[in-house]
């Protein structure tokens, strides 16, 4: 075999080679490509198969007593639901800021308070206790046939997300209709 030839061999040979590494890379390309894509359809799809993120937790404490943690307010009819679950009836209203739900939504339980300690001392003081990111529910003060209802209102200023009235209500709690809350600096 001629020098000539042996030089055209080699060369063929070593195209035929560069052809394949070249396949080899495309193929691991596209591999790649398709697992980014893969992982990208994943990252948008899981959470519209999953749903968003929850509105709030609920775990039931050792002392009898019931931890919410909001994370956002929304959700209070399925909040209320979750409750009822674990054996407290409530109604449960978000409101804006500076607003509350106007008075009489329904027979207080011990009647109505006309000083503070007289508050401190009754149920709707007791029934649950605000806390920096929850609040804690305790069901001792929520009798049969009662409902303890919850208005938070969203508050944009100040260390706590939300400012917290709870009272326990004889029998069913009227609709909340929100007025303007004059305690409320705004």
């Amino acid at each position: 075999m001629r020098f000539e030839e042996q030089l055209l061999m080699d060369l063929k040979t070593e195209m035929t080679a560069r052809n394949e590494r070249s396949r080899r890379v495309g193929r691991r390309l596209l591999a790649g490509a398709a697992v980014a894509g893969l992982a990208a359809v994943a990252a948008v799809a899981m959470p519209l198969l999953t749903g968003p993120e929850p509105a709030y937790a609920v775990s039931e404490n050792a002392n009898g007593t019931i931890t919410v943690e909001l994370k956002e307010f929304r959700d209070a009819d399925k909040l209320e639901q979750d409750l009822k679950d674990v054996g407290v009836n409530a109604d449960i209203t978000y409101l804006k800021p500076y607003t509350k739900c106007q008075d009489g939504r329904g027979t207080l339980v011990g009647g109505e308070y006309d000083t503070p300690e007289e508050w401190r001392q009754s149920v709707h003081y007791k029934v649950a206790r605000p806390g920096p990111k929850s609040f804690v529910i305790d069901p001792r003060y929520v009798g049969k046939g009662q409902t303890v209802a919850l208005e938070f209102t969203e508050n944009p200023k100040g260390p706590f997300k939300s400012q917290l009235n709870a009272s326990v209500i004889e029998g069913s709690v009227k609709p909340c209709v929100p007025v303007h809350d004059p305690t409320q600096l705004g």
